[in-house]
């Protein structure tokens, strides 16, 4: 008996399901399917593993469907050929991918001028307060922050409250309003 009629003899017992027969053509034809894939020199040796891991792994899926046992050597060959050259292809890809992703020149942004953007800010925050329920952490911060001429500690005395009564309010205020604007950036909602 030959080495391909011993071969064909593996395959015929792996396209009936024997776990043994899957064994032995892999050992049998590992080491062809290893130079072949090797000679792709632009695939490293964990690539190299990878192709041939996948190639047995297709293969044996598919034993079943081989009409002729004897062809075996030659269309394992193939299936090693293909995964090889898709695996540099999806190489390539990428490294045309990476590439245009570090575009070395990015478009520029359009500036906005500090004296606009500052505006804007504001408006945000004006909003935000006059969305705040009324009572006094809106009348705090109002005073602080709208009109804005008066310290922590007079406010509090306008109020007739302890200072840190007020800078308790103003506190959960930027909490509030820090939550807001986050929530505003993630849901791409400024206006």
């Amino acid at each position: 008996m030959g080495a391909s009629e011993g071969l064909t003899e593996w395959v015929r017992r792996a396209s009936q399901g024997q776990a043994s027969a899957y064994s032995e053509l892999y050992r049998r034809t590992r080491p062809l399917v290893a130079r072949l894939v090797g000679g792709f020199a632009q695939l490293d040796a964990d690539e190299v593993e990878d192709v041939i891991q996948e190639t047995f792994v297709r293969a044996f899926r598919a034993i079943p469907r081989l009409k002729e046992p004897g062809a075996f050597e030659s269309w394992l060959l193939s299936i090693a050929r293909n995964r090889a050259r898709t695996r540099l292809e999806r190489k390539s890809s990428t490294r045309r991918l990476e590439e245009d992703v570090a575009d070395p020149d990015p478009e520029p942004v359009p500036h906005i001028p500090e004296a606009l953007q500052l505006e804007r800010d504001i408006a945000v925050v004006r909003r935000l307060i006059a969305e705040l329920p009324e009572g006094e952490e809106k009348r705090t911060v109002h005073l602080f922050y709208v009109e804005g001429e008066l310290s922590a500690r007079e406010i509090a005395e306008k109020l007739g409250v302890g200072k840190s009564a007020v800078t308790m309010r103003l506190e959960r205020f930027r909490s509030r309003i820090k939550r807001e604007l986050l929530r505003r950036v993630l849901a791409g909602r400024w206006e």
